[in-house]
């Protein structure tokens, strides 16, 4: 299946668009880059994954790069997500709220 996100900045109420966002996979020497994406204006990438390559049952990581959208003086300059596939068949959708002084990430659909 596929793998997706969505920032949104609670302070704001508004979507973050051009979000440099990093996927990686873990393996047994560490972790594997997989791709880099930037949200879109509504601040979604609808596709993580590389074109044809498959979700595994595996750990993953999503990086959001928030001092690109806080600025430099962003208390967290980086938000790490880790999270785990159990079921590849299924869609999996990992949001990320924001605010300036924290954070917050569910399983979505």
């Amino acid at each position: 299946m596929s793998l997706s996100t969505h920032v949104l900045d609670l302070a704001s109420g508004l979507p973050v668009p051009r979000l440099p966002v990093r996927l990686e996979r873990r393996d047994g020497e560490g972790w594997r880059e997989l791709g880099r994406a930037r949200t879109d204006d509504d601040g979604r990438v609808r596709a993580l994954l590389p074109e044809g390559a498959p979700l595994e049952e595996a750990v993953y990581r999503l990086t959001f790069d928030v001092e690109a959208h806080h600025g430099p003086g962003a208390f967290h300059p980086e938000v790490s997500v880790v999270f785990r596939v159990l079921d590849a068949a299924r869609h999996h959708h990992v949001p990320l709220l924001l605010s300036p002084f924290g954070y917050s990430t569910y399983r979505g659909s």
